[in-house]
């Protein structure tokens, strides 16, 4: 018996939008203690309209091998994302995206490698200033470096409680509170089982960053209005202070639009591929 299969392949009806899209290579990078696993929305709604995400684990995130505990630096926690940077033909850019401490591999990547990004886009992220550390951000939520780096009952110490802590991670209760607010129950059962620890060292690290290079850089903010762990105070005062070329909103979004908004930030991202 033969069955006759009518294949429609959505490729060949694409919108014609995507004539407006240029570079149609978004690279999606996570936040802290999450991997590559947690845009699984992001990455389906994307390649449906047309574009080609990538989502990296950086080193010792997602199903990366690496001990947490040996990421030290900004520059190693962003290796991933460097390698594929520096992979990328001459003539070709990409579209970044980072959620949360992520913005600080993006500001590293705008910094070292301004040519290869066409835009970067911070959604509720650190988009710190030249000489500010990404906790600097989360400090109104965490206290100041110095009292956490003390006193934080999450910390974790990888080389001997008598040596400087290495990382930290939250308990379960209280991640659920700070990230996932607005998100569905099955999505924070994801998250449970796939968040890791958080390297220390690359959010406590201050960033170097210069007119010349991350200055002219094509910077958008997307801010989640019911976001408890970085506040939307914080977002608007991160934009006032170094404003990007655009900001875009998410009512209803907790600090995870990707699980609890994911419609509305689809149609933000494909509006800001779009601007020329």
């Amino acid at each position: 018996m033969h069955f006759k299969t009518n294949l429609y392949i959505n490729s060949l009806q694409l919108p014609d939008f995507l004539e407006n899209i240029k570079y149609k290579k978004v690279v999606l990078i996570h936040g802290e203690g999450f991997g590559a696993w947690c845009w699984y929305k992001t990455i389906s709604q994307l390649e449906e309209a047309g574009l080609f995400p990538t989502a990296l684990d950086l080193t010792g995130s997602g199903i990366d091998l690496t001990d947490t505990n040996s990421v030290t630096t900004l520059e190693d926690y962003s290796r991933p994302l460097i390698n594929y940077l520096e992979n990328i033909p001459r003539d070709e850019k990409v579209i970044l995206v980072s959620h949360s401490s992520g913005g600080a591999c993006i500001s590293y990547a705008l910094e070292h490698f301004p040519e290869k990004i066409s835009k970067a886009v911070f959604l509720c992220a650190t988009m710190v200033s030249d000489g500010q550390r990404p906790f600097d951000v989360f400090a109104e939520e965490l206290g100041s470096a110095e009292l956490f780096m003390k006193e934080s009952k999450f910390l974790i110490y990888g080389n001997g409680r008598d040596k400087p802590p290495t990382g930290f991670m939250f308990e379960k209760q209280q991640m659920k509170g700070l990230y996932f607010n607005q998100s569905p129950g099955k999505d924070v059962a994801l998250a449970m089982v796939s968040m890791r620890p958080i390297p220390l060292g690359p959010i406590m690290e201050k960033l170097s960053l210069t007119p010349e290079n991350y200055g002219k850089g094509r910077r958008f903010y997307i801010q989640t209005l019911e976001d408890h762990a970085l506040s939307p105070d914080v977002q608007e005062k991160l934009v006032r202070e170094n404003p990007p070329e655009g900001v875009f909103k998410i009512k209803g979004s907790d600090h995870c639009p990707f699980f609890s908004k994911p419609q509305s930030l689809h149609k933000i991202l494909l509006e800001i591929a779009q601007i020329p």
